[in-house]
C-alpha cells in the first residue's frame, strides 16, 4: 500500500497553490517524496512537533513556510494549515490551530 495525501479542508490546499513559485516547486517535490518513502522524511525536511503533529519545512529563495500535518492508519498523510514563516520562531497560533484540527479529525 502506498502513501496518500489528503487536506483537511479546501484550505490549505488552495493556500498552498498560491505559494510563490518556487516555494511551491519544493512542496511539490516534498509531497512526492512522502507519497514514495512516508510522512517522516527527517532533518530538514520534517519534524515532529508533538502531540500528533509534525511540519513540513518548505524553503525556498522567497522564504520559507510550514506545512502541518498528521498521519492516520491506512498511510494517509492529512495536511492541516499552512503559513509563511516570518519570524525564526513558529507562533504558538499556528500550532494552535494544527492541533485544533487534529482533534476534530480524531472526534469524526
Amino acid at each position: 500500500m502506498t502513501w496518500s495525501i489528503e487536506y483537511y479542508n479546501h484550505e490549505p490546499g488552495e493556500e498552498i497553490l498560491s505559494l510563490p513559485t518556487g516555494l511551491l516547486a519544493r512542496y511539490l517535490r516534498l509531497a512526492d517524496l512522502m507519497l514514495e518513502f512516508g510522512s517522516n522524511l527527517g532533518m530538514p525536511h520534517t519534524r515532529s512537533v508533538g502531540e500528533g503533529l509534525a511540519e513540513l519545512r518548505v524553503k525556498g529563495k522567497e522564504g520559507i513556510a510550514r506545512v502541518f500535518y498528521c498521519t492516520l492508519t491506512g498511510k494517509r498523510i492529512v495536511m492541516l494549515h499552512i503559513f509563511i514563516k516570518k519570524s525564526n520562531k513558529t507562533p504558538k497560533k499556528e500550532i494552535e490551530k494544527a492541533i485544533d484540527r487534529i482533534k476534530e479529525i480524531l472526534r469524526k
